[in-house]
Formats: C-alpha cells, sequence, structure tokens
C-alpha cells in the first residue's frame, strides 16, 4: 500500500517545521533506517524549508509506526509533533505526489522550485537503494504529470510575485536579456527572488549594491556578477539596463540628479526601474526623465493579482488533468496485483505438472503401458488442478455466496 506521510507550510508553523528537516548529510541513513521498519517495504523523503513528506510502499495503513520513528529520528516527542501530521494512502496519496510536484500544494501556487526538490528526492532515495516497484514507478509518473500539467496548461506562466513580474516587464522592453547589466540595490529576499528570476531569463550580467559587501557578494556569485558599496552606486548606475531596487532606507537612494547624469553617459540607451522599497528607494521625480521607464510596488500589484487569477485557473485545468493521471497509475498498480496472482497460479499448477510427470516417468521405467500411463496423467492433473477450486465453489454453494460463482463462471468462461 503507498502511503504519505508529512507536514507543510499549511499544517505547521516554522518553528515545528524547521525541528523535522533531514538534512542532505543524514538522508541516507535515515533512509535506510526507514526501511528496516517491519512494514516499510520502500520509501522516499522529501524535506525542504517548507515540507516534510515520507512516501512509502507499506503492509499497512497504520501510521503509528512512521511517526515513532519520525519523532525518534529528531529527538522529539510523538505528542509534540502528531497534530501537525498528515497521511493519504493509495489513490490520496498518488494524487497528493502529483499536486505536490505541480506546485498545486506550494505556498506560492505553481511553483516550479518543488518539482527539482521532488527529483532530487527520488535521486537520493534511489542512491540509498530504498526504492522498489512500486514507489519508483510512481516517482517517474508524477514527473510525467507535472510535466504535462506545465506543457498543457498556464500554472507557472504568469507573474506571481513582484519581483516576477518586474522581470517579465523588463523582458517585454529590452527582448533578450543576455546582453543587459541589471544592478540590484539590497540584500533582501525581494532581491533574491529578482536575482533568481534574472538568472533563470539569462541576464547577461548583475551588480549588486548593499551596505554589507559579504550579503551582495553571495547574491552576486549566483550569477556572472559582482558586488559593490551602495555609496559607489553613481559610478556604476551608467553601466545598467535594469535597476531593481528594495532596501529597509527610510531615504531615497537613487535621486533625479544622479539617473539624469547616468542617462547622459548612457547616451539615452532605455534604462528599466523598478522600485519595490516602501517608502521609495527612487526619487518620483525619476520617473519623468525620457529614456526611463520607472515602475513601483503599486504598479505591479495588477499584473501580480492578474498572474494569480490566470494560475487559479490553470490549477483547476491541472487538476483534472491529475485525476486521469492518478487513474492511469492505479490500472497499472491493479495491473501489478493480477500478474502477482497469474504467477502464483502458474507456480502452483507447475508444481502440480512435475509431480504428475514424475509419477508418470516413473510408471514408464517400470513397464506400465504407455496408453495406460497417458490416460491416468491426464486424470492426475484434472483431479489436482481442479480440487482446490472444487471445494472452494461447493463450499460458495453452500455459504450462499453467489458472488464467488459467479466469478467462476466468468473467469473460466462456462456456459449455462
Amino acid at each position: 500500500m503507498l502511503l504519505t506521510l508529512g507536514l507543510n507550510h499549511n499544517t505547521a508553523p516554522i518553528e515545528i517545521r524547521e525541528k523535522l528537516i533531514f538534512s542532505p548529510e543524514r538522508l541516507n541513513q535515515s533512509l535506510r533506517s526507514l526501511t528496516n521498519l517491519s512494514s516499510v517495504e520502500e520509501a522516499a523523503i522529501l524535506s525542504t524549508c517548507n515540507r516534510t513528506e515520507i512516501y512509502c510502499d507499506i503492509a499497512d495503513q497504520q501510521t503509528g509506526e512512521l511517526i515513532t520513528w519520525l519523532a525518534k529520528q529528531h529527538q522529539l516527542s510523538e505528542a509534540s509533533i502528531t497534530e501537525y501530521l498528515y497521511s493519504h494512502s493509495d489513490h490520496q496519496s498518488i494524487k497528493h505526489m502529483s499536486r505536490v510536484a505541480c506546485g498545486l500544494d506550494s505556498m506560492i501556487l505553481g511553483e516550479p522550485q518543488i518539482l527539482g526538490q521532488m527529483k532530487t528526492a527520488y535521486q537520493q532515495a534511489n542512491e540509498a537503494g530504498t526504492l522498489g516497484k512500486y514507489l519508483g514507478r510512481l516517482f517517474q509518473h508524477t514527473f510525467q504529470v507535472a510535466k504535462k500539467v506545465r506543457t498543457d496548461t498556464a500554472i507557472g506562466s504568469s507573474p506571481v510575485s513582484v519581483a516576477f513580474a518586474g522581470v517579465k516587464l523588463a523582458q517585454q522592453i529590452f527582448g533578450d536579456l543576455n546582453n543587459q547589466t541589471a544592478l540590484l540595490i539590497g540584500a533582501g529576499e525581494t532581491i533574491e527572488l529578482s536575482a533568481q528570476h534574472l538568472k533563470e531569463q539569462g541576464i547577461g550580467r548583475l551588480i549588486v549594491a548593499n551596505r554589507t559587501l559579504e550579503k551582495a557578494h553571495a547574491i552576486a556569485s549566483q550569477g556572472n556578477g559582482y558586488a559593490i558599496e551602495i555609496k559607489d552606486i553613481p559610478e556604476h548606475l551608467p553601466e545598467a539596463d535594469i535597476i531593481i531596487s528594495s532596501t529597509a532606507s527610510q531615504l531615497p537612494i537613487l535621486g533625479k540628479g544622479s539617473v539624469e547624469t547616468a542617462i547622459l553617459k548612457r547616451k539615452h540607451k532605455p534604462m528599466f526601474m523598478m522600485d519595490l522599497a516602501v517608502p521609495h528607494d527612487i526619487e518620483k521625480e525619476v520617473g519623468s526623465l525620457s529614456d526611463v521607464y520607472l515602475y513601483c510596488v503599486d504598479d505591479l500589484k495588477n499584473i501580480v493579482d492578474d498572474g494569480l487569477q490566470s494560475r487559479r485557473e490553470a490549477a483547476e485545468q491541472a487538476e483534472d488533468i491529475i485525476d486521469i493521471q492518478v487513474s492511469h497509475f492505479q490500472t497499472w498498480i491493479r495491473a501489478q496485483d493480477a500478474s502477482k496472482t497469474i504467477h502464483q497460479l502458474r507456480q502452483q499448477a507447475d508444481s502440480t505438472r512435475e509431480q504428475s510427470l514424475q509419477k508418470a516417468l516413473s510408471s514408464l521405467a517400470n513397464g506400465q503401458p504407455a496408453e495406460q500411463v497417458l490416460e491416468r496423467l491426464a486424470s492426475d492433473l484434472t483431479n489436482k488442478i481442479l480440487h482446490e477450486p472444487s471445494s472452494t465453489l461447493k463450499q460458495a454453494a453452500a455459504e450462499g455466496n453467489s458472488d464467488l460463482l459467479t466469478a467462476a463462471q466468468q473467469l473460466f468462461k462456462l456456459k449455462d
């Protein structure tokens, strides 16, 4: 049986989530420990800042053993984590994994990072040797579903953060960003997201300005960039085609005069400026300059709202795709169950055949007539193969179990 046990940003505060994170260094050992549990056949662990989930092929639906194991792994009491946990089995577990991979269960609807994190979880479990036929196949199926949703819907195409919206606007103005230079002012989460989106869109060069050079360098090192101090901005401003600013400064960092000087040095080559700070980092008067496209948070809010609505509509389409694909995977599971039963049936029949054959060969070796031996062999095989089914059907008839009798007629294609 497939089972998911976990917690996420909807069920647990960050104080609880961070206590249950599995570090990469100990994940291999934890996976092996997990599959040593008596009920667990296969296992994988997805652990991020927003969720920790255990995926298992397990002998029964009881989650008690898993909760005990999870608590011990983090030296916590079961009582301290149980209220934050959820579990899904079989159909719901398959559907949940697909929804997670598609970003439908994420804090930001449709975000793509979770799919990469799930692929990492799969690779880690594969390396630990804790994946088998069912869970391994489920991961591959989940990745295919996520790809289909990304291809067939607009779940990830619309901006749902001001950072993403700003980068999309920059693309509309400049087109290809490969030859553009971006100046990012600040080093908070918004600037980190902006740097990430710019990198994904192939920005040519990054300059990151901050009061703490070390923080600026950490962001700049993600792309082809370098860090500067805020006081050095005027010197580098003419190089920037795209300026994104988000600091906690109470006074503007860029004034009209410094931007005018930069525009002259750029020979009026356009500049795109996005002021995401409250209060403003860029003087409003800068927006009146020719060759400057200045946007603030309020300007981008409508874009973000439209993006969220677009993703919600795409999410509805994604849910329909997931439902169909879950049904397909369940069909595959049922086929595996049938294969197992057929294999057992053939093994039993082969064993019976071998016993009867050896008995017949022995009779031939003792000189008994071949015709007589063959007749006895055919009779023995018929009686032995049909003995257990016949006894079971007689018992079913005695108990009034007409369903089993009907099933036997269908199974063996018996005529009335």
